[in-house]
Formats: structure tokens, C-alpha cells, sequence
């Protein structure tokens, strides 16, 4: 594999997908009359319309995976994954990829306009379960004229998006490549996200989630929130190698005000409440829904991720066998943590080029 220059200029794009007539119903309740997605989409698809590859993005990613935006310096987050002759090659595949509902980067969530208010949801945005981001996913690619899926792809909640749709829709995608995710965060993982959150509603001028009607942001606590969270996306190894003791405030400094530029803080509240409740496994009749699809699975863990590590992939593996299905599991050597699978560690971009055409 020897990948070209990547992709060039690419385009954001957006759809309804959720009317007043055809509202979006909720997992837990909620309903949501007027749903806009964001998403992008790269390579042609083919005339049989069979070679689609899904990419779901992580906790505060966005739709823009690959390209640019008109500076080629500044590429797509998964860019070294997705292009001509790259892992998921746009010469053969026609990729999707959509932002999730409930963000701040193009999709509805808490900051976009109520049609029935006129102003920002706010803390009145409903609770969501990933099911619900993986509806919106299911009506846009229908709204694309998109049946099946070749495969879906994703890391981190990317990749737990991925899981949930094999159940919610068996039989759509053949494929599922599952990369540093988990289907069930530990105690740990949510006791960093508690963390994060109290440093977000503390904040005095959080005002109860309504702070765009004070025309001010949380942003001491949503950058404290994303400090506390960057470290456990890297390693230790990591930190020390490119930062050591004397660089790695000034790098978390500027990780934490760099996020506050870019990411709303009542969709970190929802979204990482949506992490800590996911539990697919927990309900019997999610790995028989998946195992009636009959899809082929690879799980990607890193030996370094203490975030969704190895042990997070082989439960998902072991259930997901339990069921009947052909499932893979292969642990990396990377020395860069959760956050390896935004990059390119020994045969990591191999494998999955290796399952999309096998």
C-alpha cells in the first residue's frame, strides 16, 4: 500500500432528515421534529451502489475525515486513512461520513435553533442513546439512496456506533471494523467523565446550561474538562517521549483552549452522558439481533490504550462469538495510547485494508 498525495478540496454538506410529518423518536422518550445532519462524502459510488464504507467519528470529532477545506495543510482527522490508495481507498469505496447528532459541527445538537423556540436548545436537548445517533446515520444514507454497507468503520465511539448498528439494522453492513472501542465503559472511565462534567457545570458562567442567552461559555471548566480528558487518550510513554515534565502543561494548555474555540459544552455533557450509559451487552437480544445480520467483525485494540484497551476489544469479541459470529480481534504495539487509532502504528492501516477486500 502506498498511499497518493490524499484527497484535495472536499465539501461539507447538509440534510434534513427529521420533519415535523417524519419526526426522529427517541430511545429514551424524547422526540426531535426538525433533525439537519452534516456529512461528507468522498470517492464515486459505484452502479451496483455496493461500495459504501460508513465512517463514524469519535466523542468530539465531526464530519470533515478527509481533504481539505481549501488549506491543504489543514487535512481531515482521519485523512492518513481514508484516500486514494490509502486503507479505505477512495478509488474502490465511496465513503460516507456524517457528524452525530447531539455535537456542535454541522448536526443538530444543544447549541442549534429549536424551530418551536427560536432559540438554542440548551439544556433542554433530550438525553440520547447511541441507538439515536445511529438512526440519524440510517435515514441520511437513506435520503443518499444508499441501501447496504460494504462496511463501517470507526474508532473510539466511532467504533461503538459501528456495534450498535449491526443490531438496530442486522443484514446492512457485511462489514464492521471496530477500532479502540468498548461496549461498556468502567467505573474509571466514567469517573473521568464525572470529573469533566462537574468542572463544566461549576463554571460560573455555565448559568444552568443557558449561558448563549448570557452571550458567555464555560470555558474555564470545558477547558479543564478537555485537559483532564487528553491524558487519557495518550499514553504515558507518549507524554514523556514528545513532552516530558517541562512541556506537558504548556501542551495540555493549549489542547484545553484549542477545544474551547471549537466545541460546545452542552454537547460534551450529552455525549459523554451517552458514553457512560452504553451497555448494549447488558440486554440479551442485542447479540442475537447482530448474529441475524451475519456480519464479518474486526476489533482493533492498542497495547498502550488505557482508555478502551485490549480488554475493552475481547469482551466485545467474546460476546459477539458467543452469538455465533466471525469475529477478529488483533492487538497492536503502539507507543501513543487511545489515541493511536488517529494514527498510523505498525500494520494498523494494513489490517483494516486487508478486511475491507478480503
Amino acid at each position: 500500500m502506498s498511499p497518493g498525495p490524499g484527497l484535495g478540496l472536499v465539501t461539507t454538506r447538509h440534510a434534513v432528515v427529521a420533519t415535523p410529518e417524519h419526526p426522529l423518536r427517541l430511545t429514551d422518550g424524547g422526540v426531535l421534529r426538525h433533525v439537519e445532519v452534516a456529512y461528507e462524502t468522498y470517492g464515486e459510488l459505484n452502479a451496483a451502489r455496493d461500495n459504501v464504507v460508513l465512517v463514524a467519528h469519535a466523542l468530539t470529532g465531526d464530519a470533515h475525515a478527509a481533504g481539505h477545506h481549501g488549506d491543504p495543510a489543514r487535512r481531515g482527522w482521519w485523512d492518513n486513512l481514508i484516500g486514494p490508495g490509502r486503507a479505505i481507498d477512495t478509488d474502490r469505496f465511496f465513503v460516507v461520513c456524517p457528524n452525530l447528532l447531539g455535537g456542535c459541527r454541522g448536526t443538530t445538537g444543544p447549541s442549534s435553533l429549536d424551530p418551536e423556540t427560536g432559540r438554542a436548545h440548551g439544556p433542554d436537548f433530550p438525553e440520547l442513546h447511541v441507538t439515536d445517533l445511529v438512526a440519524v446515520h440510517r435515514r441520511l444514507l437513506d435520503h443518499l439512496g444508499i441501501g447496504a454497507l460494504h462496511a463501517g468503520v470507526g474508532g473510539s465511539l466511532g467504533g461503538m456506533q459501528v456495534l450498535q448498528w449491526l443490531a438496530d439494522e442486522p443484514g446492512r453492513l457485511e462489514r464492521a471494523v471496530l477500532v479502540a472501542a468498548t461496549a461498556r465503559l468502567t467505573a474509571e472511565n466514567i469517573g473521568f467523565s464525572s470529573v469533566a462534567r462537574e468542572a463544566i457545570t461549576s463554571d460560573p458562567d455555565f448559568h444552568g446550561g443557558r449561558y448563549a442567552e448570557h452571550d458567555v461559555v464555560p470555558a474555564r471548566g470545558l477547558k479543564v474538562a478537555r485537559m483532564m480528558a487528553h491524558i487519557t487518550y495518550v499514553s504515558a510513554q507518549g507524554l514523556e517521549e514528545k513532552y516530558g515534565r517541562d512541556g506537558i502543561e504548556g501542551y495540555l494548555q493549549h489542547q484545553g483552549e484549542a477545544f474551547v474555540r471549537r466545541f460546545d459544552a452542552n454537547s460534551y455533557l450529552v455525549l459523554t452522558r451517552l458514553l457512560d450509559r452504553f451497555d448494549p451487552f447488558a440486554d440479551p437480544a442485542f447479540g442475537k439481533a447482530v448474529a441475524s445480520g451475519g456480519p464479518r467483525v474486526l476489533a482493533v485494540s492498542f497495547d498502550s490504550d488505557w482508555r478502551f484497551g485490549t480488554a475493552h476489544s475481547r469482551f466485545v469479541v467474546d460476546e459477539l462469538a458467543a452469538a455465533g459470529l466471525e469475529v477478529t480481534h488483533r492487538e497492536l504495539t503502539s507507543p501513543w495510547g487511545h489515541d493511536s487509532f488517529l494514527l498510523r502504528p505498525p500494520g494498523y492501516h494494513e489490517l483494516v485494508a486487508d478486511f475491507l477486500l478480503s
